[in-house]
């Protein structure tokens, strides 16, 4: 991914835009080619941490038993004890999958998760995923991996050719957005079969605007 395409397609979103009351999002939008998505080979689906947070917090919530309860209160946005799963009916693990970007695990309730949530989590990619290291111990620091996520972002195709995740926002400096659009594109490409020969067209906006081309 050429830096300067990335420059000109910021600069020419910027140019046109027009200011609002709130800070818009960069949403990178890919799509790709020569993909079977049928075949379970040619699916996509993995975490990029970027070197910068994507402009707008992360919000997690901690699944855990009595081990980590402390650990969990201190650092994560919501901690539920495994004791308090029986509270959550359908209605209200809808709420709080709809309120949290990712959900922290202790690996050895991971069962107890799965039956209290997975019914509601799982269709929405809201369950705690190992890839993502939110499968954890019973005995562990969160504060690195809370860090971690505020920069991560779930790169997804497993039904569509396109691929858009938000990769900062108008708040942010240039160059902190520029570097996570090429941090995601550079993980995306190592990971599909042909690599860049998968890559259709790249584009980027905001919030509010229509697409602007960058490769």
């Amino acid at each position: 991914m050429d830096k300067n395409k990335v420059k000109k397609a910021l600069d020419e979103l910027n140019k046109n835009n027009k200011k609002r009351k709130f800070s818009q999002s960069y949403d990178l939008v890919i799509t790709l080619k020569s993909l079977d998505l049928k075949k379970p080979e040619h699916h996509v689906d993995t975490y990029v941490t970027m070197h910068f947070p994507r402009g707008k917090k992360t919000k997690v919530c901690a699944l855990v038993g009595h081990e980590l309860k402390e650990e969990a209160q201190k650092v994560c946005d919501t901690t539920i004890l495994v004791d308090e799963f029986g509270k959550y009916d359908k209605k209200a693990a809808k709420k709080l999958a709809s309120e949290h970007d990712y959900f922290i695990a202790q690996a050895n309730i991971m069962g107890k998760v799965a039956g209290a949530f997975g019914k509601v989590f799982g269709p929405r990619n809201k369950m705690p995923n190992p890839k993502a290291g939110c499968v954890v111990p019973p005995k562990v620091q969160l504060a690195p991996l809370y860090e971690k996520l505020q920069k991560t972002v779930r790169i997804k195709a497993k039904t569509s050719l396109m691929i858009q995740t938000v990769v900062g926002n108008e708040d942010m400096k240039e160059e902190e957005v520029i570097d996570n659009i090429i941090t995601i594109y550079n993980q995306l490409t190592h990971s599909l079969i042909n690599h860049e020969n998968n890559i259709k067209a790249v584009y980027l906006k905001l919030t509010m605007t229509k697409p602007v081309k960058v490769a």
